[in-house]
């Protein structure tokens, strides 16, 4: 049998951080920004799309419109995520933009609520694609001893593109600059014209050569490194020799495992990392969504905030979302992921637990209960994003797309889907109490996650991928 030993991850995870980095944590981590605008700008002009000179939707169908946007980001990203791993990164980083920019792009010409609702699937198609495309991409193409701060930072971007989306909705649904008539469809288009953009930018980021040489492209993978290495060299001097993990590949082949297969590592060869990965991200999308999707509910009923003021409240909370990875994600290279995941699970959660007690006993106002949320989703920001973090460097590479796309289906189908749903039937009650119970119920399931990370996560801090998960094509996973 023919062995073929590359020293590839070892070259690339030796780089020193450099300007070629910037460049692909830019290119592709943008896609975060895009899925906080979007679903931002959507809540925010809600109420103009009711108007019967813009769209005259009833409050139904804008609710209907989110759930169309979440149905077509989990089935993006099954879809695309199988293609990833089959056709290779960079091809479906470039069609799932595109079909993200068709999407958004057709909404801003939306006459009537079918039309609309169909635009936000095709959006939500090329969101839920992203996810798994670019994780993959980006923990392949960036060096394991910051992969962790890199990873956080940039899924935590999601809360750039929130604030961009209020920021949009206030300034262009103002009757001063073009008004709630024209405004909303100016939004989207907007959102359009930044990914085109950025699609340019990503047509300079290369293919991933870890997945290159795994499906049997190994001269394609080196031509590719040297060029990187020029450009590194070029601007640091010369490079250290790589040192370390040598992996050995056996059976490259240019198709992607069968689901058979896929299934088999997931619940047999790392049933611990499974479980994990699935409490992690079902509990994340609880707590956020819980929160996230009733925002303006809690505010208006509760507090007697304008509806046109609401947008005003997203600044905070966005700035703790996006401090939060920032700040901690050093920490998950440093301290380690199994101890800083429990941490900010479990905090998080008996953060969200007391704030919901000081609000049922009626000791915050608007004020109070924005920066009380928001200093708990400075936590809860980082424990999100090591979610996705978590499930995308955890299992072998030739299905990493793939297991990427599993857990973020059934994370934003479980929690995603249903806790939009109970807060809105608790905070219909009008009880402070019963919605009390509702910030418990996602409390004890984060601090649940969080224990469970702090006893059965995998240590993959500072890590090559391939010794946390060796490739399915490769014997050992390597040597020292």
């Amino acid at each position: 049998m023919t062995t073929l030993q590359t020293d590839i991850p070892a070259r690339l995870d030796r780089l020193p951080w450099s300007r070629w980095h910037w460049r692909v944590v830019i290119a592709l981590g943008v896609a975060w920004v895009l899925d906080g605008l979007e679903v931002t700008l959507v809540g925010s002009i809600g109420a103009v799309l009711e108007r019967p000179d813009t769209l005259g939707l009833t409050a139904g169908e804008i609710g209907l419109s989110g759930s169309v946007y979440v149905a077509g980001a989990v089935l993006g990203a099954l879809l695309f995520g199988r293609m990833t791993d089959r056709l290779g990164r960079k091809k479906l980083f470039l069609i799932t933009l595109t079909v993200y920019t068709v999407g958004t792009l057709a909404t801003a010409f939306s006459p009537d609520f079918a039309f609309f609702a169909l635009c936000r699937f095709v959006t939500g198609l090329g969101i839920g694609g992203e996810y798994a495309a670019i994780n993959s991409a980006i923990d392949e193409l960036i060096p394991a001893r910051v992969r962790g701060r890199v990873n956080l930072a940039i899924n935590g971007s999601f809360w750039i593109g929130a604030a961009l989306g209020a920021a949009l909705s206030l300034v262009l649904l103002d009757a001063r600059v073009i008004g709630p008539v024209w405004g909303w469809r100016a939004g989207f288009a907007l959102g359009a014209v930044l990914a085109v953009a950025i699609l340019l930018v990503r047509r300079h980021v290369p293919e991933s050569p870890r997945w290159l040489v795994a499906h049997g492209r190994a001269e394609e993978a080196k031509r590719i490194v040297e060029r990187i290495e020029a450009e590194v060299e070029a601007q640091h001097g010369p490079l250290p020799a790589p040192q370390g993990f040598v992996v050995n590949y056996t059976a490259a082949r240019p198709e992607s495992p069968p689901m058979r297969q896929v299934a088999r590592v997931l619940f047999k060869r790392y049933p611990q990392r499974s479980v994990v990965a699935l409490a992690l991200m079902i509990s994340q999308a609880f707590f956020y969504n819980a929160i996230f999707f009733t925002y303006a509910l809690v505010l208006t009923r509760f507090y007697g905030v304008p509806e046109g003021s609401v947008a005003l409240y997203i600044f905070p909370f966005a700035l703790g979302n996006v401090l939060g990875p920032l700040l901690l994600g050093p920490l998950f290279d440093s301290v380690g992921r199994r101890r800083m995941i429990a941490l900010t699970y479990v905090l998080a959660g008996v953060g969200l637990a007391l704030t919901g007690w000081a609000f049922m006993q009626g000791w915050l106002d608007a004020r109070g209960q924005a920066l009380c949320w928001s200093a708990v989703f400075f936590l809860a920001s980082a424990a999100a994003s090591s979610a996705y973090l978590t499930v995308s460097e955890v299992f072998p590479l030739e299905m990493r797309a793939i297991a990427i796309a599993i857990f973020y289906a059934v994370g934003m189908g479980a929690g995603g889907f249903a806790a939009p749903l109970l807060f809105g039937l608790l905070i219909e009650t009008g009880s402070r109490g019963a919605v009390m119970v509702g910030y418990c119920i996602g409390a004890g399931l984060v601090i649940v996650a969080g224990l469970l990370a702090l006893r059965h996560a995998a240590d993959a801090e500072r890590k090559p991928l391939e010794e946390v998960a060796p490739p399915l094509s490769s014997e050992a996973g390597g040597e020292r």
